[in-house]
């Protein structure tokens, strides 16, 4: 589920240059692309919680915070907590940023061969990040395909002979969910408490802190769990941040040539779509000032602002 990005920059420069208006270049549409997306994707959590406080309808499609969970479903993920120093840390991310492109081996398709190994990548990232996976540059389904630590197996017989390429994203923390606590067979959910919270808890014996009921303070990324005697099986629910989009491109003679196979669509519910492109087209008239377009654009968020919380 995204937004194709190519098709959301086509539009842009449809709009832009319906006047001879001006033109966004690449670069530009990808830094302004990246700042709309995370511009719509902050705005789920108030208005989720602006939503909850307000009466809703029943019918199909139309309970607005069904539909905001929906969206922000895309980045609920989960992970392991590891512990260190007597903290644990949020789920492990990839050092430095950006994607890391691997391929597999065999580095193509065999008639005969279902299951390839990653190469360059460990089972820990791949765990820990997001997977696109293209085939003679097509980008797969996730139904197409499953991957167990290093092994990627697809779910039907691929053509012989396609490159297999994988595009590893890494999870970036965005807020804290649950935190889960596993032993055995059971699982307890951590209460979150404040330092002043859990001296007065550790006051008395009926509320300090156990392995049955385990609470922990959340700061500077890392969880503070009591009883201090759990050192292992803590994991958390939390959102990710979206990926940055990436238009890419390969030079050609006068003009860019869309490389579909380096670049990145917009992680959005694709009923962002005209939001997005709007919001785009805002900075589009900064960048080009066009006082026309930032006036339109900005009438038009405006305007989609007030319906969704109206």
């Amino acid at each position: 589920m995204a937004i194709n990005v190519n098709t959301v920059y086509q539009t842009v420069l449809l709009i832009l240059n319906k006047e001879q208006r001006g033109y966004m270049t690449p670069v530009e549409f990808n830094k302004t692309g990246t700042q709309a997306q995370l511009e719509i994707f902050e705005t789920y959590f108030d208005s989720l919680n602006q939503q909850i406080r307000i009466p809703q309808t029943d019918t199909d499609y139309a309970d607005r915070v069904s539909n905001l969970d929906e969206k922000i479903s895309i980045f609920k993920t989960s992970g392991n907590a590891s512990y260190q120093n007597s903290l644990f840390n949020i789920p492990s991310q990839f050092s430095g940023s950006g994607k890391q492109q691997t391929t597999t081996t065999p580095a193509n398709t065999t008639a005969a061969t279902l299951s390839y190994t990653i190469n360059g990548i460990t089972a820990a990232q791949i765990a820990d990040g997001v997977i696109d996976v293209y085939v003679n540059g097509i980008l797969l389904s996730q139904f197409d395909y499953s991957i167990s630590g290093t092994i990627l197996t697809f779910a039907s017989q691929p053509i012989a002979g396609n490159a297999i390429v994988l595009d590893v994203y890494p999870k970036e923390f965005y807020r804290l969910g649950s935190v889960i606590y596993t032993a055995g067979s059971r699982q307890q959910e951590l209460q979150r408490v404040t330092r002043s919270e859990l001296y007065h808890l550790n006051s008395s014996n009926l509320t300090k802190p156990s392995t049955s009921y385990p609470i922990y303070i959340y700061e500077n990324n890392k969880l503070n769990v009591f009883p201090t005697s759990i050192i292992n099986g803590i994991s958390v629910n939390y959102i990710r941040k979206p990926l940055n989009p990436m238009w890419s491109f390969t030079a050609g003679t006068g003009a860019y040539v869309y490389n579909n196979l380096a670049s990145t669509n917009f992680e959005l519910h694709p009923a962002e779509q005209t939001e997005l492109i709007t919001r785009i087209l805002l900075y589009a008239g900064v960048v080009i000032q066009s006082q026309e377009i930032i006036q339109v654009a900005a009438a038009q968020i405006q305007q989609e602002e007030m319906n969704q919380k109206s």
